[in-house]
């Protein structure tokens, strides 16, 4: 299932910049509070709509990205894509992912001559990354601090 929102317009751009800071001072990802569904009504309806707050945060997450201007695409997580949508999801180039694929950082299955990857192995190495990323980082901020560089 591949869902996209066609370019965000000057007018949805607005309203949805209108809406932001209202939606961002809820606390909604708020622990504990996570798997709890929310109420929502829509406007000229009566009763109230129950959702899950995950889909209300992604929901935030969508007017966040079309303030910004950004077209939106939502993909299921069970989707399987080609390289160069995953070069793009993770913002590096083709050959730069296939050579990924070819050290085994990311399983991959083959259709023919084309590779194929789940994206939820893409997301899982993605996570990975940022996890390093986020360990190195505090590593270095620690140093820092132990040099007494200033920061």
């Amino acid at each position: 299932m591949e869902k996209t929102i066609e370019k965000t317009t000057r007018k949805d751009k607005k309203i949805a910049l209108s809406i932001l800071k209202q939606l961002q001072k809820k606390n909604l990802r708020a622990k504990g509070y996570l798997n709890q569904p929310v109420k929502i009504k829509i406007q000229g309806e009566a009763d109230f709509l129950e959702i899950p707050r995950k889909a209300l945060i992604m929901l935030i997450d969508i007017i966040d990205d079309m303030a910004q201007g950004k077209s939106v695409t939502i993909v299921s997580s069970d989707e399987v894509i080609g390289t160069q949508q995953a070069a793009k999801l993770l913002n590096v180039s083709r050959p730069y992912l296939v050579n990924l694929l070819e050290e085994g950082e990311i399983p991959f299955k083959k259709a023919g001559t084309h590779r194929r990857i789940d994206l939820n192995d893409l997301l899982e190495y993605q996570k990975r990354l940022t996890q390093n990323r986020k360990k190195k980082l505090n590593f270095l901020a620690d140093q820092a601090q132990q040099l007494n560089m200033g920061y």
